[in-house]
């Protein structure tokens, strides 16, 4: 009997009896008429099972107690029980598999526990964990309140000195304010100055103006009866005749070349890298690009140099007939060329730039793309480079050729250079020359073995030279070659 009902106890019956009673309440409504059937039999069974187990312990314990003892109890409330005509459900489940059932949810609950006790322990590491953290946060906070106290110290003798140092740096401001006082006064000095200096220019202006109109009416009274040609291009040369730009008059020759060292700068800066990304595009190879980008530049500046001498002797030759002094003559020529410099064809020497490198062996390009990609970079060198011919002294592009001996005060190396090499690979921006003296360094590549690789370099020709050109590529070299109908004229002048 004992053993029966330690089973019936561990198995936990009734709870589940009840959990499922429970259960059923909660989902009562919500499940169907079959459903709520199937689950009050469930219950009824389950029920019928544990009075089974119930009546073998009632009879176990009958059995313990004698042939007579227990009759009174049975009587009293067991026969009176079954009067009633309650009948007990048969069940399918054997008391042995319903045994086995209780067993196994002893053992979950089992492990539940289990599971309990080791989140327990898992807990109770990480709370000692947060405490060994407090602690160290407890330090921490420790040694800043230290530090605290240790700048609050400093403060103090800090403030000390910076009081013994305030009358001094009232005085200094006081200074500071008069200097700046005096310095706007001589501003205002050098502002009216500038303006006498811009009038006499201007009225110097204006007087060789009137003396050029005086000329060409001398000659016009003079030649009134026969009228050559001559003077009828004195007379369209005539700079009242062409729309001046008072902006670029009144320009002096130290700001144009600041301009244009700052455009030669940004030439550099900004689109030497517009330039090179479109390159990019099409041609793998940095080195090559670089080389592209370096060989145009040079080349926009020897062909604006040709065209800015060109330009120079015809309006020198229209200009001859009315100036009798060299002197101002070349003076005249040369304030006519920077007031109009819009009259430089740069879309010739963009085009002479291109054939040139077209032609060139040192560089090579895809065959399905041309060298107009980059047109517009060669249109600004082009327009700098003429424009620097008009300062005095020109503006020059240092001497360059690669394998040449590295020069600290003409270039600087490349990030990509080999910094012990003594000689240049190849360039990447030409040096800005004024004279013999160097106003903006360029940039070279340094690697050993230079002055071999130039060589062979120079021996082998481009492989995209021995193929035949591109059609793009031979219309732009015989646009090159072709006298542009854009081209100053004499008769344009």
């Amino acid at each position: 009997m004992a053993e029966t009902l330690r089973r019936l106890v561990n198995g936990a019956t009734f709870g589940v009896l009840q959990d499922k009673l429970d259960s059923w309440y909660r989902d009562y409504h919500v499940m169907s008429c079959d459903q709520n059937l199937s689950r009050c039999c469930e219950l009824v069974e389950l029920t019928s099972k544990v009075q089974g187990q119930l009546f073998a312990i009632l009879n176990l314990t009958a059995q313990e107690g004698g042939h007579y003892a227990g009759v009174d109890t049975l009587k009293s409330r067991l026969l009176p029980w079954l009067g009633t005509c309650f009948t007990m459900a048969t069940s399918s489940i054997s008391a042995d598999t319903s045994l086995n059932l209780i067993q196994e949810a002893m053992e979950k609950e089992k492990k539940i526990q289990e599971l309990s006790l080791s989140h327990e322990s898992d807990l109770q590491k990480m709370e000692n964990q947060l405490s060994s953290t407090r602690l160290q946060l407890d330090s921490v906070r420790q040694e800043l309140a230290d530090a605290q106290k240790e700048l609050d110290e400093t403060k103090s003798k800090s403030t000390t000195t910076l009081l013994a140092t305030e009358d001094e740096i009232l005085q200094l401001r006081a200074e500071l304010r008069a200097a700046c006082d005096q310095a706007d006064l001589y501003k205002r000095k050098l502002d009216l100055l500038g303006d006498y200096e811009r009038q006499v220019l201007l009225l110097k202006e204006e007087v060789s103006f009137l003396m050029a109109e005086k000329s060409l009416l001398q000659d016009r009274l003079a030649r009134s009866r026969s009228p050559s040609p001559l003077v009828r291009r004195s007379r369209s040369s005539s700079p009242r005749l062409r729309g001046e730009s008072p902006s670029r008059a009144r320009l002096t020759s130290s700001s144009r070349h600041a301009r244009l060292v700052s455009r030669f700068s940004d030439l550099y800066a900004i689109d030497r890298l517009e330039a090179q990304s479109l390159l990019r595009r099409y041609i793998d190879d940095v080195e090559m690009v670089q080389r592209i980008i370096f060989i145009a530049t040079v080349e926009s500046f020897q062909v604006a140099k040709l065209a800015f001498r060109q330009f120079k002797l015809r309006v020198r030759k229209t200009f001859s007939g009315s100036h009798m002094d060299p002197k101002s003559l070349d003076d005249a020529v040369m304030d006519y060329i920077v007031r109009n410099l819009d009259l430089y064809d740069v879309q010739a020497s963009v085009n002479e730039v291109i054939g040139a490198m077209n032609v060139n062996p040192k560089i090579s390009f895809p065959a399905e793309v041309d060298f107009v990609l980059i047109s517009g970079f060669i249109r600004e060198s082009c327009r700098v480079a003429f424009a620097m011919q008009t300062l005095d002294p020109p503006l020059e592009l240092a001497f360059s050729s690669d394998g040449e001996l590295y020069s600290e005060s003409k270039y600087r190396r490349s990030y990509d250079s080999e910094f012990t090499a003594p000689l240049v690979a190849f360039h990447v921006w030409p040096a800005l020359m004024e004279g013999d003296t160097v106003l903006m360094k360029g940039e070279a590549v340094t690697r050993r073995g230079a002055l071999w690789r130039s060589r062979s370099r120079s021996r082998s020709s481009s492989p995209m030279r021995s193929h035949p050109g591109s059609p793009t590529r031979t219309q732009g070299a015989n646009r090159s070659r072709s006298p542009s109908p854009g081209r100053l004229s004499v008769s344009r002048l």
